[in-house]
């Protein structure tokens, strides 16, 4: 039997879904269970892992950090089980709205995190080797110059040309996904266009350490 695509109301609903998913703020939900201080009100006041890791409760960072994956991840993969003829475009903004819903969730006023985890799930569940090669490329970064965000942002560049060039060798490309993550890179570096200055000017925390005198 051919599965039908699902109606354009259809898909609305899941991105509307995909975009509350997004929206849940694991690191102020973290945070208040684990009676730690409200991330929003120190640090960068980031609602993010990095940002919790500050307290010094690392178990409460990862499982900030977990969080924040997962539901990129779920959005993705909620799209595809409910509705399995959901075209590329759709499941394309599915995944876009999930990384929006982190950036700009509604339920912290649309004050949310730089959205680092969130696009890392969003790639597991696209592509999970897709999502290999990026973390690997932040994790060669971050050894090497011990910038998290440095790392961050060489991986956001190399996700949509990783997704573009692998085509065919370990996937095959859909043009709509790798404008998604195009997106997702660009607002990626718009949320770390702050970073990016201080990496300019040479003031950057650097990971286990201090600002760079």
């Amino acid at each position: 039997m051919a599965i039908t695509a699902p109606s354009l109301a259809f898909n609305v609903a899941l991105i509307l879904l995909a975009y509350l998913i997004g929206s849940v703020p694991f690191a102020v939900v973290v945070s208040k269970l684990m009676g730690l201080q409200d991330p929003r009100s120190y640090g960068s006041k980031n609602p993010g892992a990095t940002n919790v890791l500050r307290t010094g409760n690392k178990t409460a960072a990862a499982l900030t950090l977990l969080g924040d994956a997962a539901k990129g991840w779920f959005a993705v993969w909620l799209a595809e089980k409910i509705a399995p003829g959901i075209p590329v475009g759709a499941l394309a903004a599915v995944a876009l709205a999930a990384f929006l819903g982190h950036l700009y969730p509604v339920f912290l006023g649309f004050k949310g995190g730089k959205g680092v985890a969130t696009a890392l799930g969003v790639l597991v569940a696209i592509q999970p080797w897709l999502a290999v090669a990026t973390a690997a490329t932040w994790l060669i970064i971050a050894i090497f110059f011990r910038y998290s965000s440095l790392a961050s942002l060489v991986a956001a560049f190399f996700a949509p040309v990783y997704y573009v060039f692998g085509s065919g060798l370990a996937w095959h490309a859909q043009p709509a996904l790798g404008v998604a993550l195009a997106i997702i890179g660009i607002l990626l570096f718009y949320r770390h266009r702050a970073n990016i200055a201080r990496l300019v000017q040479g003031t950057e925390s650097r990971i286990g350490g201090g600002k760079k005198k």
